[in-house]
């Protein structure tokens, strides 16, 4: 189809549908609201905590009755589910992170504690070994080298052990090839053929991460670093065939991580395969946007929406966030 205008100006004015609000809003091609987001969340040993994260102003690490109470206000803002992560003190880590498929731990803990007050909310359990290992990767490690396959065993057990607590969707982050038609056998195989997997496809080694590896505790004890299984930031095409590798083998979406500085990712994602897309704007991008606007050097309500609205506008379905309260209470104030 020609797309090019049949008109010339002055005749055609496209200046015309902008110069009033209804109008700006009557022709708007990309919308956002509530029930675009999933809302990131820390979590924390304990009762009533509410710790800051010292580089994510506005974040905090939650105990399970407080990430109950997230979950009541998740409901109230129409937000359909919670993504979970878990702070782990150094000493509650091991060289094999035997703690990711404890049914006691602090994951299954909260899970069962938001199902129980709050069943509508969905959940979404990561799947890695990073906030568990005393060395801070996604997998085991043997001589410097992260083990594939044998990981991949860890991964299938952690797994099943999350669907068990009631997570709705089981979200491999670590970057093994392979991990996710295991982890769809796995579930199967246990009866979990409903819980859906959103596959890390497209995970970067990223800078943006920081506050993140902070916020769960990785910060200090990471060793070396992601490179040897994350995707290298100059690459697009790699993106296209790990997307097709997952969905392959069973994903029910796809992510691609981080989010603003990969947009193009997105749409390519979106535009080859047209499966369900989800982008994560991750740590840094958060706490870039909340440092900016604490130096007043800009709109921080602003940037926060237009940051949201480009992750729709590229092409994603949804997208996890540790703005989606915020975002929420401001989308229903207008």
């Amino acid at each position: 189809m020609n797309k090019r205008p049949l008109a010339r100006y002055p005749a055609l004015r496209l200046r015309r549908p902008r110069m009033a609000d209804w109008s700006r809003r009557l022709y708007a091609e990309t919308q956002i609201s509530p029930d675009d987001f999933l809302w990131a969340i820390i979590l924390k040993d304990g009762k009533n905590v509410r710790e800051p994260v010292e580089a994510m102003p506005g974040v905090f690490r939650l105990s399970p009755d407080q990430a109950v109470k997230a979950a009541e206000e998740a409901k109230s803002l129409g937000i359909p589910a919670l993504a979970l992560f878990p702070y782990t003190d150094a000493d509650g880590r091991t060289p094999n992170g035997e703690e990711a498929f404890n049914p006691d731990n602090l994951m299954c803990r909260t899970a069962k504690a938001i199902k129980d007050a709050v069943p509508e909310i969905g959940l979404m359990a990561d799947v890695a070994l990073d906030p568990y290992t005393d060395h801070g990767h996604d997998g085991l490690m043997r001589d410097g080298e992260i083990l594939n396959d044998e990981t991949i065993d860890i991964l299938v057990r952690q797994s099943v052990v999350q669907a068990r607590a009631g997570y709705d969707i089981i979200a491999p982050s670590d970057m093994m090839d392979g991990r996710i038609g295991a982890i769809r056998a796995g579930l199967d195989s246990e009866g979990f053929h409903n819980v859906q997997i959103m596959a890390y496809a497209a995970k970067y080694a990223s800078a943006f991460y920081g506050p993140y590896r902070e916020a769960i505790g990785s910060a200090g004890v990471l060793k070396g670093d992601k490179r040897t299984y994350q995707m290298n930031p100059a690459n697009a095409d790699e993106a296209l065939r790990e997307v097709a590798l997952d969905l392959a083998e069973g994903a029910d979406s796809v992510m691609v991580k981080p989010g603003m500085p990969y947009l193009d990712i997105v749409a390519r994602v979106k535009e080859e395969f047209g499966a369900p897309t989800f982008v994560f704007q991750v740590s840094g991008e958060y706490a870039m946007i909340k440092a900016a606007s604490a130096n007043g050097w800009l709109d921080g309500e602003r940037a926060m929406l237009e940051s949201l609205m480009a992750f729709k506008r590229a092409g994603a379905n949804g997208i996890i966030t540790y703005f989606a309260a915020d975002a929420a209470k401001l989308l229903q104030k207008n």
